[in-house]
């Protein structure tokens, strides 16, 4: 039996349906699982975390990642574009990728997700060259150590049949299909404590047909797992929607069977009201990625008026690419921001996006056993030391996480077991693997 007493927070914010924040408490794991949480616990033979000075939060949810792109940050060309000339610019550079550019990336912005205070993220792949796969980036979250939602994308109109990518990106539909088969079949594990689980995405409405969408939808369900695409990003996409398929986007996902508990969409920064509506009513979650949606000049997503109408909204990094980061923390902060640029001060306060960030990400992707500090729910913790400069003189701890920061954490325990301590990773030699990391971009760069 494994033990692990993380001891004298000063508040361990819960997340539990009635938000308890408890002061000066402990945490007991025990075999993966929150054995107990409150004040003295005891326990002899377990391991002591001495969390004084600290903040204890559930472990942080990333709805929306390209794990990828990792390797392509800050390109010249994509830095100052739109999201259409962007993936212009990008799609190249991509072609030239292999089974080790996805799997060294995927560890680093695992990593980088890892030291932010997540603990479970999902991935979007969704372009498979020179022989990569999604089992590369599944190899690499079971070294990280982080639970993980891959889900299998795909891309299949090329250029030449009108859509946005090259045609050596794409592939066939019967092909695509094939593999979603293969991958949920090997690697999708639906039990409670599940640290992998696959998801089917094809990649946008400008990239596959409508029957691949129709498809897919179907094939998620006989297999009972989730499905994931990129929707209503910016106004290039919503004229794409009304010009190919003569309706808004939210009509096109509810048209092809992509509404229900069993579905998220990344973006959703132009859903309009009629659409907002349609996703409360079906239980759609909505992944809000504000960093991505702010550096290509996207806009900014209605999170208020979702979270009003009852939508299921969690946080997303997106791509490395497009971010150009993989902080979670940092991402709940700017969610918050821009609530507030946009509705007024009191659009969003600092728990509520602790709250999507921790909580809500877990309801977008399924996940019951995760998301609060809770007896039975899996032990995913993470404890942030609150001494820093980041946070000194701060009156309120909780809300200065948001506010202030840190943007590292100090440690972090998936299942139970630490991935982090004193804010370095442990389960990977860390500066290897980025040595190797800037080996590969040197070489694409080149």
């Amino acid at each position: 039996m494994s033990e692990i007493l993380i001891r004298q927070a000063d508040v361990v914010v819960t997340m539990n349906s009635g938000r308890q924040e408890l002061s000066g408490a402990d945490v007991l794991l025990r075999d993966g699982v929150i054995a107990d949480v409150g004040h003295g616990l005891v326990a002899r033979a377990a391991e002591v975390v001495d969390a004084r000075g600290c903040v204890v939060t559930p472990g942080l949810v990333n709805t929306h990642h390209h794990l990828y792109q990792t390797l392509t940050r800050a390109v010249p060309g994509g830095q100052d574009a739109l999201l259409f000339g962007w993936l212009k610019t990008l799609y190249p550079i991509w072609a030239r990728f292999g089974p080790e550019e996805m799997f060294v990336s995927a560890k680093v912005g695992l990593a980088e997700l890892a030291l932010s205070g997540c603990t479970l993220t999902s991935d979007h792949l969704y372009l498979f060259p020179n022989g990569a796969r999604l089992e590369d980036t599944i190899h690499a979250a079971r070294e990280v150590g982080l639970r993980f939602h891959p889900t299998r994308g795909a891309m299949s109109i090329g250029e030449s049949d009108g859509g946005l990518p090259p045609d050596s990106l794409v592939e066939r539909e019967a092909a695509i299909l094939e593999d979603m088969v293969c991958v949920v079949d090997g690697f999708h594990d639906a039990a409670e404590g599940s640290m992998c689980r696959v998801g089917l995405a094809p990649c946008s409405p400008f990239s596959v047909s409508r029957d691949l969408m129709r498809e897919a939808a179907v094939l998620a369900r006989d297999k009972g797992v989730m499905l994931h695409t990129h929707l209503a990003e910016n106004d290039e996409d919503v004229a794409y929607s009304l010009a190919k398929f003569g309706c808004r986007p939210g009509q096109y996902a509810e048209d092809l069977g992509w509404t229900g508990d069993d579905v998220w969409h990344a973006h959703c920064v132009k859903l309009d009201g009629s659409e907002i509506g349609l996703f409360a009513r079906s239980g759609t979650g909505i992944s809000h990625c504000a960093c991505s949606n702010c550096r290509l000049g996207s806009g900014i997503a209605p999170v208020r008026a979702m979270r009003d109408a009852g939508v299921k909204v969690g946080l997303g990094v997106d791509g490395s690419a497009s971010n150009d980061a993989g902080n979670l923390i940092g991402e709940a902060r700017m969610a918050m921001l821009l609530q507030r640029v946009a509705f007024g001060a009191d659009a969003m306060g600092a728990r509520e996006a602790l709250e999507i960030a921790t909580l809500g990400g877990a309801r977008v992707l399924g996940r019951r056993d995760v998301g609060s500090l809770e007896v039975g729910k899996r032990a995913d913790i993470a404890v942030w030391d609150m001494r820093g400069v980041e946070a000194a003189g701060s009156w309120d701890p909780v809300a200065a996480l948001i506010l202030c920061g840190p943007t590292r954490v100090r440690h972090l325990f998936v299942e139970g077991r630490q991935v982090v301590r004193d804010g370095q990773m442990v389960t990977v030699d860390l500066p290897l693997v980025l040595e190797r990391q800037r080996a590969l971009a040197a070489r694409l760069a080149g």
